[in-house]
C-alpha cells in the first residue's frame, strides 16, 4: 500500500501556536511553497469550521506600477520635457 500522507506534502501536519494577541507564525516551508512574503495581505474566512487564508491581490494601482520607470533623469527634468519651456511673461 502507498502512504498518501508522505507523497502529498500538503497533508503533513504543520502546527502553530496562537498568541495572546491572536497572532500565529506560518511555518517557513509553507510560506515558501505558497510564495508568501513579509507584508503580504491575507484574507481570512471560515468554511465549514475551518480557517481559510487566501492571498489578496494588491488593490492599489499605484503600488502595481511604482518603480517601473527606470531613468537617471530627475523629476523636474522629465516635467520640463513633458511641459516644455514656460511662456515668457
Amino acid at each position: 500500500m502507498f502512504d498518501t500522507k508522505s507523497r502529498n506534502s500538503y497533508n503533513i501536519s504543520m502546527k502553530a501556536i496562537l498568541s495572546e494577541k491572536g497572532q500565529i507564525t506560518i511555518p517557513k516551508a509553507l510560506r515558501e511553497r505558497l510564495g508568501l512574503h513579509a507584508g503580504q495581505i491575507l484574507e481570512f474566512q471560515e468554511e465549514k469550521g475551518k480557517l481559510v487564508a487566501t492571498k489578496s491581490a494588491s488593490s492599489d494601482p499605484v503600488d502595481a506600477v511604482f518603480g517601473i520607470l527606470k531613468t537617471k533623469r530627475k523629476t523636474h527634468q522629465i516635467m520640463k520635457v513633458l511641459r516644455g519651456e514656460p511662456d515668457p511673461q
